[in-house]
């Protein structure tokens, strides 16, 4: 099954596996965004709680599930190094 699937049905294990995967480029996409360590553990999260309460959110057909979570980590980066 792959991760997305098993994602969808609620595996936790499908969850440790994206972390291990990608967390390392949200970090990094959301220290460079906000410069501050903090943030960006905030932001990395923030992005991989929402995959995990709404993984039908990301469509495989529309580009990678990395390029889905950075984006999402750019996004509230933004928002955050605005506001702070």
């Amino acid at each position: 099954m792959d991760l997305c699937a098993r994602l969808t049905a609620g595996d936790l294990d499908a969850l440790a596996d994206a972390y291990d995967r990608h967390g390392p480029y949200v970090y990094g996409v959301a220290v460079a965004v906000t410069g501050s360590q903090a943030h960006a553990e905030e932001v990395t999260q923030s992005v991989f709680v929402a995959l995990w309460e709404q993984p039908l959110s990301y469509d495989p057909a529309l580009g990678s599930l990395r390029g889905r979570l950075v984006s999402r980590a750019l996004h509230e980066s933004a928002l955050r190094a605005k506001v702070g």
